[in-house]
């Protein structure tokens, strides 16, 4: 799917921002990691701005329709559409006798299982659009305890992560949850989204949290190992919908918790 764990983004949920007080707003807290050099090309991590709305509005969109393959070739593999793509084929021939018609349904299930691959991915697209990521600075930029960051490289923006609180942690907990974490596909294999995560961590330390925490699609494996090799572990996985259930695709959940909590 892709050579590193920040080539995709990974992260699942769309939200509206909690009351969870922190100690600092976004825009007064200052991160300790914001430029960072490497062989190929410089990048630099900084606070969201409301100028920079289109262009994470689009490279959300691109990232999450990276997704719609990896997805139709999950829905390939599995038994009942293997099934489905030997046996209609085999019923319309000792039916018709047409071994046309048996083609023809062939591609009819394919092309069925690329509208059901792309279907919740644009779902979803529509659904953060009209929540968090409507208004990012209301969303994430105005309460204390929550933050939006872009990447940019060359002047151009290429990577997103934010972070809002979670509304109702567990007894004694204060958490913080990582939402977009996103790199272009240009720009990918710098480091670009380790940095990302690094400075969402470090605000969520300074802010106090116990934990970070997020939800990532089960057919994100790099990105499992990006988190795991930053200190995240997996908490449990569960279906976010009918749909989810229906082709095996959980989403599996991640926590990084400070050594102090």
């Amino acid at each position: 799917m892709r050579p590193e764990a920040d080539a995709l983004p990974d992260t699942l949920g769309c939200a509206v921002a909690g009351k969870v007080p922190g100690k600092y707003t976004c825009l007064t807290w200052m991160p300790r990691f914001e430029t960072q050099k490497f062989a190929m090309a410089p990048y630099h991590i900084r606070q969201y701005q409301d100028s920079d709305q289109k262009r994470v509005w689009d490279l959300f969109i691109r990232g999450m329709e990276e997704h719609i393959p990896a997805t139709f070739r999950h829905l390939l593999i599995l038994p009942r559409t293997l099934f489905l793509l030997l046996g209609l084929p085999l019923a319309m021939v000792l039916v018709s006798g047409s071994w046309l018609l048996a083609a023809m349904s062939i591609f009819f299930v394919l092309l069925l299982m690329k509208l059901l691959a792309r279907q919740p991915w644009k779902e979803y697209v529509a659904k953060c659009l009209h929540t968090d990521m409507a208004d990012i600075t209301k969303s994430y930029m105005s309460a204390r305890g929550s933050c939006f960051w872009v990447a940019e490289s060359g002047g151009e923006l290429v990577g997103t992560v934010g972070g809002l609180p979670v509304k109702d942690p567990p007894l004694g907990r204060k958490q913080l949850e990582l939402f977009h974490l996103s790199v272009s596909s240009q720009h990918r294999g710098q480091g670009i989204a380790k940095a990302l995560t690094r400075t969402l961590l470090q605000f969520a330390r300074d802010q106090g949290y116990s934990d970070v925490v997020l939800d990532t699609s089960i057919l994100q494996k790099s990105a499992h190992a990006l988190y795991m090799s930053m200190g995240f572990q997996k908490t449990g996985q569960y279906f976010m919908g009918a749909f989810w259930r229906l082709v095996d695709i959980p989403a599996i959940q991640f926590k990084h918790s400070f050594p102090s909590a």
